[in-house]
């Protein structure tokens, strides 16, 4: 199914005792760029959301936010510096002592001297954390996809109708091309009458004259090539892997060939279907830039 790269998912729970939120956004990009917002404390989530999330996306500037809120306090160990402690207490002595100050140093004393004390949480569980993270991430990803499916059908219908419209004007060209043959030759012989006046009209020169014109501007194998090359988008379009880069090649050739049935056309109706045929071949590139 075709897939825009445009496209948002959010997925929200509750796991093994954390709360965890993730949010994936994505808009075009010629290859897949990937950043993430995560925790400080989470670092090590990083790569494996990037690893993760590229097994869904293959085009696309994508960003993973990622909230995660212990709702059950770890354990702590409350560490105290000796060293700094009996520093203190000594130091609050020697006051006493200089000063004939009434010796009150207690603990709670000492307690506000918070640089004593260091707080050590318990080694993060990893494995708990990362099994956590990536079911909400599979709940984000299936909305963001469903997201850029819808999209992305969208983009498949709008590209499908200009080919059908591109293919018209191919028709028209079609049945026009040898019509402006035969009218190129009933003008050549009336100038030769003119200009020769009396004088017998030679029949093979005319002729060959006719079918030199009919060489030049002759648009066949360009319209067979523009056919063949809208079937394939259709294909494309059915594919259910990534074809946005393949397209973009396509369009290049749709291109190729209507430049080419331009520079034939000696015909003014054929020229203004063949900017008809441009104009909607630039609006079909525009549409594939979004899609992965």
């Amino acid at each position: 199914m075709i897939r825009s790269m445009t496209g948002f998912g959010r997925g929200q729970a509750i796991i093994d005792g954390l709360g965890v939120t993730v949010e994936i956004k994505s808009v075009n990009h010629r290859y897949f760029d990937f950043s993430s917002r995560v925790p400080r404390t989470f670092g090590f989530l990083d790569e494996k959301l990037k690893t993760y999330i590229q097994g869904c996306i293959s085009r696309g500037k994508t960003e993973c936010y990622v909230q995660i809120e212990e709702l059950e306090q770890e354990d702590c160990i409350v560490a105290v510096n000796q060293s700094l402690a009996k520093g203190y207490i000594n130091a609050l002595n020697e006051l006493c002592e200089s000063y004939g100050l009434e010796n009150d140093v207690t603990v709670s004393t000492v307690a506000r001297y918070h640089d004593i004390f260091s707080v050590h949480k318990n080694e993060a569980d990893e494995e708990r954390i990362w099994n956590a993270v990536r079911t909400v991430t599979d709940s984000a990803l299936a909305n963001f996809v469903a997201m850029r499916e819808r999209e992305g059908e969208k983009l498949k219908n709008d590209v499908l109708t200009r080919c059908g419209y591109i293919l018209e004007n191919v028709e028209f060209i079609e049945k026009r091309s040898p019509q402006t043959v035969i009218e190129y030759n009933a003008k050549l012989l009336e100038r030769m009458k003119t200009v020769l006046a009396d004088v017998n009209v030679d029949e093979q020169r005319l002729l060959t004259e006719a079918a030199i014109y009919s060489d030049k501007v002759a648009v066949a194998e360009e319209t067979v090539r523009l056919r063949s090359h809208i079937s394939q988008m259709h294909e494309f379009m059915n594919s259910n892997e990534a074809i946005g880069r393949k397209m973009d090649f396509l369009v290049q050739e749709f291109n190729r060939e209507a430049n080419t049935i331009g520079s034939k056309a000696q015909d003014v109706e054929i020229a203004r279907k063949v900017i008809d045929i441009k104009a909607e071949i630039e609006k079909i590139r525009e549409q594939i830039q979004n899609i992965e």
